[in-house]
Formats: structure tokens, sequence, C-alpha cells
């Protein structure tokens, strides 16, 4: 993947990508602990610098749910969407409603040429939503 994305294989790029894969959703503090699990002595920045650098080249994915840190997945270019918990935090995929992307058609596009949307649906997952009808 990385060669595929022009790209220089480096032991802390294949670790952070093996990290998303393994770890879908995850902050940057947990892909940190699962990296250094296999690379216990690599710095918080070259983990930061990794997952620009695949972000950028479209390996990986960063999301950012409002009132959350940045999160990090290895679904790309299929313009899903995101469903989130307002109790635990819990961030799951939700494929795209209707059609195909950007799956929303703006009822005014101001002229832009418009290639994605991007959607989080709120609300309760199926573990808060039983506790708190308890």
């Amino acid at each position: 993947m990385l060669r595929g994305a022009a790209l220089r294989v480096t032991r802390p790029r294949l670790a952070v990508l093996e990290a998303v894969h393994a770890h879908p959703h995850a902050d940057t503090d947990s892909i940190i602990g699962a990296v250094r699990g296999d690379l216990p002595t690599v710095s918080h920045q070259a983990v930061y610098d990794s997952l620009r650098t695949l972000t950028e080249a479209g390996l990986v994915r960063r999301i950012q749910p409002a009132g959350f840190v940045a999160r990090y997945e290895s679904r790309v270019g299929d313009n899903h969407h995101h469903v989130v918990c307002r109790s635990c935090g819990v961030i799951a995929d939700a494929d795209c409603a209707v059609g195909a992307a950007p799956c929303l058609t703006a009822s005014d596009d101001r002229g832009f040429t418009i290639d994605e949307a991007e959607v989080v649906y709120w609300g309760l997952c199926p573990d808060c939503s039983t506790t708190e009808s308890s």
C-alpha cells in the first residue's frame, strides 16, 4: 500500500498503518499504544508524522466528530459516514443512505464541484440505550 501511494516504506509507517487497520476509529493515543507494542521506542512525533503522511496519501481517513479528538480509520474512498454515541462515545461506520458519493445533493452548491459529503449521526448505542431505559 505504501509503495502504491509512492511513499517510502518505514517501520513506523508500517506499524501505524497496521494499528489503524486493527483499531478502527482509534484516537492518536490509542494508535501510539498499539504501535509501541511492535516498536517500543517509537516517538509520539513519528506516529503523528506517519498519520499525517498516510492521511495525505489517502491510505487512512481522519475524522473528528464535534467534541471529540481526531480518530483514524482505514476505510477510505467510499464516502461512508459515522454514527456516534452521545453517552459512551463509541463510533461506528454508516453506509451512505442514498445513491453514490457524495451521497447528498446540496440545495445550492454555489458553483462548487462537490465530491464528498460528511454526515455524522448522533444517538445512543445499543448498550447505552439499554442502560438508559432500565
